[in-house]
């Protein structure tokens, strides 16, 4: 059974995790308005970059995979969208700008290259699962 990858090694996955949580913490600390408007929908999004790369992860072919990170991807832009609603609403410190700042910087680049491997991956051997 330890033959398996856990997806906790994938630093993509620890760090879309991180991220969504601090979402999370920042949207939980505003008022109900805010809440209701861009909050919900913020949260969402960002959990959805994280729980799309896990999913994709637990498919048996790396172009299932590629899939779900096209998905994870999407999100990612959603959420850009709603920090951006955020700023213009001033609903966001300086010091949380800075922390979304970083992950917004570092994960697409990152993504892109996850995605190239598994290109990689699904022309080197079409059939063989990713976590195996």
């Amino acid at each position: 059974m330890k033959d398996k990858k856990d997806i906790t090694e994938l630093e993509i996955y620890r760090k879309a995790l991180v991220f969504s949580n601090l979402i999370w913490n920042i949207s939980s600390k505003w008022g109900f308005t805010e809440k209701k408007t861009i909050g919900i929908q913020l949260v969402r999004a960002a959990d959805s970059i994280s729980a799309n790369i896990a999913e994709g992860y637990g498919r048996f072919h790396f172009r299932e995979n590629m899939t779900f990170c096209y998905y994870a991807r999407g999100s990612f832009y959603e959420v850009c969208d709603w920090v951006r609603k955020a700023q213009a609403r001033h609903l966001l410190s300086e010091k949380e700008i800075t922390e979304i700042d970083i992950f917004i910087e570092w994960f697409p680049s990152r993504l892109n290259a996850y995605i190239q491997y598994l290109k990689k991956c699904a022309a080197s051997s079409p059939t063989k699962p990713l976590n195996q």
